[in-house]
């Protein structure tokens, strides 16, 4: 087994864009994906969710990431 960090990685919103479409476009699991380019499968499946949200196809009330940004910039100046 592999030893696992406590410290969270943070990954550009480039990087988070190449994987989702690589889910997208091939025909691998999320799991297999999120393997191949080690990452958690969790964090994988949170970006494609959330790009399927942005994309406009999220049940309603989800927030989009744009909403996400805006309720956290309200949030740090009050």
């Amino acid at each position: 087994m592999g030893s696992k960090s406590n410290r969270s990685r943070r990954y550009t919103e480039e990087f988070k864009r190449d994987a989702v479409a690589l889910v997208r476009s091939s025909g691998k699991t999320v799991t297999e994906v999120a393997r191949q380019i080690g990452v958690s499968a969790e964090g994988l499946r949170n970006w494609v969710k959330q790009d399927t949200i942005d994309r406009g196809q999220g049940a309603p009330g989800e927030l989009t990431t744009a909403e996400h940004d805006l309720d956290r910039n309200r949030t740090s100046v009050q």
